[in-house]
């Protein structure tokens, strides 16, 4: 038996929700083989209220090593980082691993609050990471924070920022819209034409590790061979099924249900091309 395979190099959220977790229950809803390479712990101690904990360079890039040379990659999905030594050394890892399909999901701020990347880090991760990317998937705080300009507020700044940055060198940018008023809006953006990606907007609070579960179904879907444009619509209806029957728990921001695509399909998903 074979099947495809795809390595997410992340954080860790204890709470389940998000994070390498989430990567690994999107992957594993997919049918893709899912690998791991931890790059911090993010949990809230009880006591001190740190709330990362960074694992050494060294750890990393075993985690790495072992994953592909034991198994291999068709995608990498690349999430929290953290610091810009992890960004250096994990784009010239990439490099070295001949994986094209790169997925980077520009983590910087959590739901719940927390940095998960440092000031110093952004520029590293603009010049050595994402012109590595095959797809950046930046939200749109995080689109507005790598282009040093003000907040996004329409979907017309979703597509000025796509292009602006495509200019940083990846082949593909998607601008999540998921902060705008109405429908749940994404511009997916090639260097020539513009894909709208347009869903319900849900009704809920409860979308704890959504960003992350995105980029890894577009991860999944690339390492089965699909296209870019066709891999984030896959992608999309993904995660609006895992939005739309999204779970609470005790505390805080409850989780997407990564088994809601597979159980309950999503047919409210439309995309058009500009």
């Amino acid at each position: 038996m074979s099947i495809h395979r795809a390595l997410s190099i992340a954080g860790s959220a204890a709470r389940g929700g998000a994070g390498i977790q989430a990567d690994l229950k999107t992957f594993q809803e997919l049918d893709v083989f899912g690998m791991s390479a931890i790059t911090a712990i993010v949990a809230n101690h009880p006591r001190t209220d740190q709330g990362i904990f960074p694992l050494p360079l060294d750890a990393i890039e075993a985690q790495i090593y072992t994953a592909l040379r034991d198994i291999g990659a068709d995608a990498i999905k690349v999430g929290m980082l953290f610091t810009k030594e992890n960004i250096e050394k994990v784009s010239q890892w990439i490099k070295e691993s001949g994986v094209s399909n790169i997925v980077v999901d520009p983590v910087m701020i959590g739901k719940m609050g927390s940095p998960l990347l440092k000031d110093e880090a952004i520029m590293a991760l603009k010049e050595k990471l994402i012109p590595l990317a095959a797809i950046i998937t930046p939200n749109m705080p995080e689109a507005a924070r790598l282009l040093e300009r003000d907040e996004l507020k329409t979907v017309e700044d979703l597509k000025t920022s796509a292009k602006s940055l495509a200019e940083l060198g990846p082949k593909y940018v998607l601008v999540k819209g998921g902060r705008l008023e109405g429908p749940a809006i994404d511009v997916l953006f090639d260097g020539e034409k513009y894909y709208v990606l347009e869903a319900p907007r849900i009704d809920t609070i409860h979308t704890n590790g959504a960003g992350c579960s995105y980029s890894a179904a577009i991860a999944a879907e690339l390492a089965k061979g699909k296209k870019v444009p066709e891999a984030v619509e896959e992608a999309k209806k993904f995660i609006t099924a895992a939005i739309r029957h999204s779970i609470k728990f005790k505390r805080g921001v409850g989780p997407t249900y990564h088994a809601a695509y597979h159980k309950y399909g999503e047919k409210g998903v439309k995309v058009t091309v500009e």
